[in-house]
């Protein structure tokens, strides 16, 4: 199998092929080899749906939805501490699979997991919140208002953190009534879709109410047009975003989309410049930079713009890339030679373009060094597309006014960050940015569960997931009125 060192319970029913439909039965219409992007080994083996095997999970989940809507809340919350237990209980093994699977360092991996965890304590809070209100009316109708399920949630989930960006969206579903369809990304099947599946397998989910089944755009399309499913989320490319969203509008389905975009981190002038490169680095070259809050753009004041770039510099040249999950390396590999060829073409024509190579650019194998470009402006492609890729994308500004404008020049963005000694004057910039999280003294990677996540333009169309958010994602208002007796009408 491969997909472990210690494959005791993460065992080959994760990668034969099939389905998941709350057992593991169902044979899917072809296969396709995962690889492991550090070293090329192949993990597993994934069964890729066709239309058809995703119409079929589809009924399979409309199906079981209803008595799990009916089920008690304290039944379904217990799913959820045990489901919780579980990630806990085979933490090294998850965190190695991901690590191995998604080209992530260690502690990546172990990052997941411990969201895992939260995102499941969470969940196991929704159920016992107030489900309504009572609302004003007239005299002898009791009126009020509750939250019901949409029904069966399509789940489209990406490979860069797959089991976070996954579960995020699955367990809230789940935990407010909802069925749920899970597409994992093809080339993360394990760690954004059947750790999923085997968790809750285990924790005692009644069959059939999650399907999790990878497949390409023939599936997803299937899953988006679904009359059966009135509600996508999504978590991807603004391309295939935009795609989604139109075919969503066209079938009269909710969606919520997260799809990146560029995000900002503003270092003023009287900035701790090693704390602030630290961060910089952070946020633009965690994970190989193949994150949606990615610090895409680093902003800094002219009057200390060599010296941060000397110390970034330096960063680069220094940290170690190879295999992540060696525990020897800052770097790991980009997850496959498309994600690389793109990101390269990116650089390259950027430096066309004008910007100034100051380190990397160059690449062994899968593993892209850690890249810095000076002199970046509007008009350069490393400026107006999301890289997603390990790059320092270095803009000088003279006034605030200026980083305001250069920071706002996009199509939306999910963080924004801002970095000065000076509190009220960062906060007034940061309240003026165009993002959906804004960060004062830190780096833009920033995501605790608890708070709602979310842009606007292609950051994601305005909306959010987590912490408040989520009873008004993955449900919808029901008016109930109740009368002792129906009254006589005028007619």
């Amino acid at each position: 199998m491969g997909v472990s060192e210690n494959p005791a319970w993460l065992d080959s029913r994760l990668t034969s092929g099939k389905a998941f439909d709350g057992t593991w039965s169902t044979a899917l219409a072809s296969v396709r080899d995962v690889k492991e992007p550090a070293t090329g080994q192949v993990l597993s083996q994934v069964g890729i749906a066709s239309a058809a095997d995703m119409r079929a999970a589809i009924g399979r989940a409309h199906a079981a939805q209803p008595a799990w809507a009916a089920m008690g809340p304290r039944e379904r919350s217990a799913v959820f501490h045990r489901a919780a237990a579980l990630f806990q209980q085979h933490f090294a093994e998850l965190a190695l699979t991901i690590a191995r699977e998604t080209g992530g360092i260690l502690p990546k991996g172990q990052h997941e997991v411990n969201e895992s965890i939260t995102l499941c304590h969470l969940a196991a809070g929704l159920p016992m919140q107030a489900q309504g209100q009572v609302l004003p009316s007239g005299p002898g109708r009791l009126s009020f208002a509750r939250r019901v399920p949409h029904g069966v949630v399509g789940v489209i989930s990406p490979f860069n953190f797959p089991l976070i960006l996954s579960l995020r969206a699955v367990a809230p579903a789940l935990a407010l009534g909802n069925a749920v369809v899970l597409k994992p990304d093809t080339r993360t099947p394990v760690s954004g879709g059947f750790i999923i599946a085997r968790v809750f397998e285990e924790a005692g989910l009644p069959a059939g109410v999650l399907q999790v089944l990878p497949g390409d755009a023939e599936a997803g399309e299937a899953l988006v047009v679904d009359p059966r499913v009135p509600m996508i989320a999504f978590t991807g490319s603004p391309a295939v975003g935009r795609r989604i969203g139109a075919l969503a509008g066209e079938h009269l389905k909710k969606v919520s989309l997260e799809l990146g975009g560029a995000n900002n981190l503003i270092v003023l002038e009287d900035a701790d410049l090693d704390a602030a490169a630290s961060a910089a680095a952070f946020g633009a070259w965690f994970h190989q930079g193949q994150i949606c809050m990615a610090s895409n753009r680093i902003l800094v004041h002219e009057s200390i713009a060599e010296g941060f770039k000397a110390r970034m510099v330096g960063k680069a040249t220094h940290l170690p890339v190879g295999d992540g999950a060696s525990g020897q390396v800052a770097l790991g590999p980009m997850i496959d030679a498309k994600q690389l060829a793109h990101f390269d073409s990116v650089i390259q024509d950027s430096v066309k373009q004008g910007a100034v190579l100051e380190a990397g650019g160059t690449y062994e194998g899968l593993c892209y060094k850690p890249t810095v470009l000076s002199g970046v402006k509007p008009g350069i492609r490393s400026f107006d597309e999301e890289p997603f890729g390990p790059v320092v994308n270095l803009v000088t500004f003279r006034t605030d006014d200026e980083a305001v404008q250069l920071a706002n020049t996009s199509q939306g963005g999910l963080a924004a960050a801002v970095i000065s000694p000076s509190i009220g004057r960062a906060l007034a910039i940061g309240q003026r940015l165009r993002a959906g999280m804004v960060h004062i003294n830190d780096q833009t990677v920033c995501d605790e569960c608890t708070n709602p996540f979310g842009g606007p333009g292609i950051g994601g169309n305005g909306g959010s997931v987590g912490g408040p958010a989520d009873i008004d994602e993955y449900t919808q208002w029901q008016w109930i009125t109740v009368k002792d007796a129906p009254p006589l009408f005028p007619f």
